[in-house]
């Protein structure tokens, strides 16, 4: 295998975010999965005009705003288009899920096998160090990782190159060694054209996208990537 580094997207690639979405329906019964996909859409979308407001500006975006507060203004915007009324205690409650996202079932044993067989490992996120190191020390995975990388540092979002070069300015090793792994398909097409091998984990079994190059590699979970990487 010709890979010295995987990188991994964080939420629904290493981290289960269907926590948030049942503790959603559960303060607000019949809505909460519409309130979860909301919420998640309105995030990428407020990522993605950050990113597009100034792509030429090196030290980043001027309007950047680090993920924790998108997500907060997301969360705003979902509940007043959903007629839901978000109680400072349901705020808190939803928020405070970032702080115990568990770790998919096979998360643990994929990435300590993959960093026990000598290849190096990070996150690349588009969550800030904070909620990262959250989701981390939950999971109690962090042995097992190399670098948490967050997208702070470019002050753009992914899928910008910018974002993807962070992985580089880490670890100095040639791009066509870096395997990047993530399950949004929208990661993967970022990945791609940056110029990353990609491993597109797909949990739910969907078609990729219509446009952009198709992942080097795919799986139906981490346990995949294990016996790409190590058989």
């Amino acid at each position: 295998m010709k890979y010295q580094l995987i990188a991994f997207d964080a939420y629904g690639t290493l981290f289960d975010v269907y926590s948030i979405g049942a503790l959603a329906e559960k303060l607000f019964p019949g809505q909460g999965k519409a309130l979860s996909v909301l919420w998640r859409d309105k995030q990428l979308e407020y990522t993605r005009l950050i990113s597009l407001s100034d792509p030429q500006n090196p030290s980043g975006s001027k309007h950047y705003q680090s993920f924790w507060d998108v997500t907060i203004a997301a969360l705003h915007y979902s509940c007043k288009q959903l007629g839901l009324n978000l109680t400072h205690e349901y705020e808190t409650q939803l928020l405070g899920q970032h702080a115990k996202l568990s770790p998919f079932p096979e998360s643990a044993e994929a990435l300590q096998a993959i960093h026990a067989g000598g290849l190096k490992t990070c996150i690349l996120s588009n969550g800030n160090l904070q909620m990262l190191s959250w989701a981390i020390d939950h999971s109690q995975l962090g042995n097992e990782l190399d670098a948490v990388i967050s997208v702070d540092e470019a002050r753009q979002f992914k899928i910008t190159p910018a974002s993807y070069q962070l992985v580089l300015n880490h670890f100095p090793i040639p791009k066509n060694e870096v395997l990047f792994v993530s399950c949004n398909a929208w990661d993967i097409i970022g990945a791609n054209w940056f110029g990353f091998d990609t491993f597109w984990v797909n949990r739910y079994q969907l078609p990729f996208e219509e446009i952009g190059l198709a992942p080097t590699h795919q799986g139906n979970d981490l346990n995949d990537l294990r016996q790409l990487l190590l058989s």
